[in-house]
């Protein structure tokens, strides 16, 4: 019998057992949905819940959620309609009172790390992580609360029945700094399995600026540190500190991908999307990418101007030949669909890039703080762009190890439950 078909019948009778020992369906609570400005802290959600209903159909899912709005609630209900989203104190004491797990979604750390201790303290019920980063803060520089976080979150994590990291650099720091957790091992982001769709918005979007199907590849932008002060809805004040370092780094980090763009309509016949993952970068790519482009090159590139939800970025990317950018959650859903994607990454995005290599696409993320690695991008960008057939398998060869650690890490699930 090969590991494959062992890990699929094991789950099948996991699966089994839950559904004889009681009389009713296990209940699960999501802890995830951290906020709504940006379409990967969105889609962490969406693909846990695919993956449990895909692998535990029998077991009922109550969303325990930080953010919603903006649609979003409405968006997860068309999908998943039999999904239970908290929304009240009433709820969530029903929740805590009828449920039998919570499961702490994907994030940049253990994002509710007080919840899930307030879950363990006031049920004693199990508990368990899936797909975060963990990194160490700098203790010169990081506020003391984050610190404390940190150190708090190694007895949470020691105390879960499993949890599972998201890159190998997060996975090695938990066991370098204690960590207990009977079961630890790498864990893809949630974000991977995220099946949402828009199709007819991004069917006419693209029909609108003459964006043929597998014609065009999409590029995303970033700034060092997200500038939520720009969103006039959160209400941040102006950090200066991360506003300088932005204002110094944007041109080095983002010059490669400018540069790509314009060999990639100069070289080939593709043509070129710039889209956002959050809502400050639609005038990012507008001053940093489309502005400086000679008219030629302009022609045949498109500036979104508008902000997007998960399902039509998705279902943009899907008809797309590939993506690359700064930006790490729609490279995630590119290549949880089989859509090729080029990571670049910096120091100040945490060590969740790491995630390529761990899936065998190193040849695709490239780190703008080694000058040595940033010759290599526009090269990589044309090589997507000239050969997509040889783009399209490397990228499926990276889903389905994807797939396969999806179906072990939702099999130890079954079991602790």
């Amino acid at each position: 019998m090969n590991r494959r078909h062992f890990l699929t019948t094991s789950l099948i009778a996991a699966m089994g057992s839950l559904a004889t020992a009681e009389s009713r369906p296990r209940r699960i609570v999501l802890r995830s949905s951290w906020q709504t400005v940006n379409i990967g802290d969105i889609a962490h959600t969406p693909g846990v819940l695919a993956l449990l209903e895909k692998h535990l159909p029998e077991v009922e899912v109550r969303l325990w959620p930080s953010s919603v709005g903006n649609g979003v609630a409405e968006m997860l209900l068309a999908r998943f309609p039999k999904l239970h989203i908290i929304q009240t104190p009433e709820a969530l004491k029903a929740a805590f009172d009828e449920c039998d797990f919570l499961l702490h979604g994907s994030g940049p750390s253990l994002v509710a790390a007080h919840d899930i201790a307030k879950w363990r303290d006031a049920t004693g019920k199990p508990y368990g992580v899936y797909g975060i980063t963990f990194n160490a803060p700098d203790t010169a520089t990081a506020k003391p609360e984050l610190v404390k976080k940190f150190q708090q979150s190694i007895p949470i994590m020691s105390g879960a029945r499993f949890v599972f990291f998201r890159d190998s650099v997060s996975l090695a720091e938990a066991k370098k700094r204690g960590c207990t957790c009977p079961v630890m091992g790498f864990g893809p982001d949630g974000a991977f399995a995220t099946d949402l769709r828009d199709d007819a918005r991004a069917i006419a979007f693209l029909q609108e600026h003459k964006l043929e199907e597998g014609r065009f590849l999409c590029c995303i932008p970033r700034l060092r540190y997200t500038p939520y002060w720009t969103i006039p809805a959160r209400k941040t004040p102006l950090d200066v500190t991360k506003h300088a370092r932005n204002e110094v780094m944007k041109e080095h980090d983002l010059a490669p991908l400018r540069q790509a763009i314009v060999e990639v309509v100069r070289q080939t016949s593709m043509k070129v999307l710039l889209c956002p993952e959050d809502e400050t970068q639609m005038a990012l790519s507008k001053e940093m990418l489309f502005d400086k482009l000679a008219d030629d090159v302009k022609a045949n590139v498109v500036w979104r101007p508008d902000f997007w939800l998960t399902g039509e970025a998705l279902s943009t990317y899907i008809r797309s030949a590939g993506l690359f950018g700064a930006e790490m959650h729609s490279p995630i859903m590119c290549i949880g669909n089989g859509i090729p994607a080029i990571v670049c990454r910096w120091e100040e995005q945490t060590s969740k890039g790491i995630m390529w290599r761990d899936i065998g696409l190193g040849e695709w993320l490239f780190n703008l703080d080694e000058a040595s690695e940033i010759p290599g991008i526009v090269p990589a960008v044309l090589a997507l762009a000239k050969d997509p057939t040889a783009a399209k398998t490397k990228a499926m060869k990276a889903r389905a190890f994807v797939l396969q650690r999806q179906l072990e890490t939702m099999q130890v699930l079954a079991s602790a439950l």
